[in-house]
């Protein structure tokens, strides 16, 4: 088995209904019908991309580029073409580190702010009317374990990366 292999366990019935049914909730998210007709509703003409990045912005302080790629898991240079394009649109704009004036964060304008308002607004009226014959304490068990979910996702990622960096810590050097 590889570093990189997850260990082999058997798995129960229940998380395998789970991957079955987040593989189900993303192929749904990223058809581009899912993306094209909530950003026209919101009068939003950005891709997935764009978006993805606004709301990482929009949900965190003004951060570093490199900070944004870490955090969506892309290439800094896939963030650095995004932000050009968000500050030509007038969606961003880059503002002094105050930590070190040389370095840049990235930062929603006004604009910004309004747009991914506007897209979250009509993703909450799409949930809203999927879910309609939810009870409401049906909803309320849904988002705990839903937050709770994403919550172990991201430290089993920040796991593997700390065990990955562990593995290439401890391997000799070439010579």
């Amino acid at each position: 088995m590889s570093p990189s292999q997850p260990p082999s366990l058997p798995a129960s019935p229940e998380v395998i209904d789970i991957e079955r049914a987040l593989n189900r909730i993303t192929y749904l998210s990223t058809r581009a019908r899912q993306h094209d007709r909530p950003m026209a509703l919101a009068g939003v003409p950005l891709d997935r991309a764009a978006v993805a990045l606004l709301r990482q912005i929009a949900d965190s302080e003004p951060l570093r580029p490199g900070e944004l790629a870490n955090r969506l898991g892309v290439e800094a240079s896939h963030v650095t073409r995004q932000v050009q394009q968000l500050e030509k649109t007038g969606y961003v704009r880059r503002v002094p580190d105050p930590d070190d004036r040389r370095a840049q964060r990235i930062e929603l304008t006004p604009q910004g702010q309004e747009a991914i308002d506007r897209i979250r607004a009509v993703g909450v009226r799409g949930m809203q009317a999927a879910l309609a014959a939810w009870s409401p304490d049906d909803l309320r068990q849904l988002a705990t374990l839903f937050h709770r979910m994403v919550d172990d996702f991201l430290a089993a990622a920040v796991d593997d990366e700390a065990f990955q960096e562990i593995l290439e810590a401890a391997r000799p050097a070439s010579s």
